[in-house]
C-alpha cells in the first residue's frame, strides 16, 4: 500500500491544515513495550505495578518464581471464570490483581492483613 505524502494515511486533508507531526522514534517514559502488551494480550505474564513492586520490596514480601508462577496460574483461572478485580492468595500474601491488566495492583503480607478490608473486587483465588 502506497500513502500519498500530500494526502496522508488517513486521506486528503482540509486546505490549510497543518501537517501530522513526524514520527520522534523516542517511546514516553513508562510506555509498555510491544513485547510487554502483546504478552498480556496472549495471556503472558502477570505485571507488577510501581506500587506492588515498592511494597513487595519495602515489606520484603517473597516473590520469586514460583510464587509468580502461582499467581500467573490464579490469575488465569480468574480470567476464565470472568473476574475482573481479583484477590489472589498466594502462601502468607494477598495480591489485588486487575485480571484484564494482568498486573498486579498491590500486595499485603500476613502480619499486616489482619485489619485489612479489600474492596472492588469481584473475586477471589486461592493460588
Amino acid at each position: 500500500m502506497t500513502v500519498d505524502p500530500l494526502q496522508g494515511p488517513g486521506g486528503p486533508r482540509p486546505a490549510g491544515a497543518p501537517a501530522p507531526p513526524a514520527p520522534s522514534g523516542r517511546v514516553p517514559a513508562g510506555t509498555p513495550s510491544f513485547g510487554d502488551v502483546l504478552a498480556r494480550r496472549l495471556g503472558g505474564s502477570v505485571a507488577l505495578s510501581a506500587h506492588a513492586r515498592e511494597r513487595i520490596e519495602r515489606r520484603e514480601i517473597p516473590f520469586d518464581g514460583p510464587v509468580a508462577a502461582r499467581l500467573e496460574a490464579a490469575v488465569d483461572r480468574a480470567a476464565a471464570k470472568g473476574g475482573r478485580e481479583s484477590l489472589v492468595l498466594v502462601d502468607d500474601t494477598a495480591f489485588v490483581v486487575s485480571v484484564r491488566n494482568r498486573t498486579v495492583i498491590t500486595a499485603v503480607d500476613r502480619a499486616r492483613m489482619r485489619d485489612q478490608v479489600f474492596t472492588n473486587i469481584d473475586s477471589a483465588v486461592i493460588g
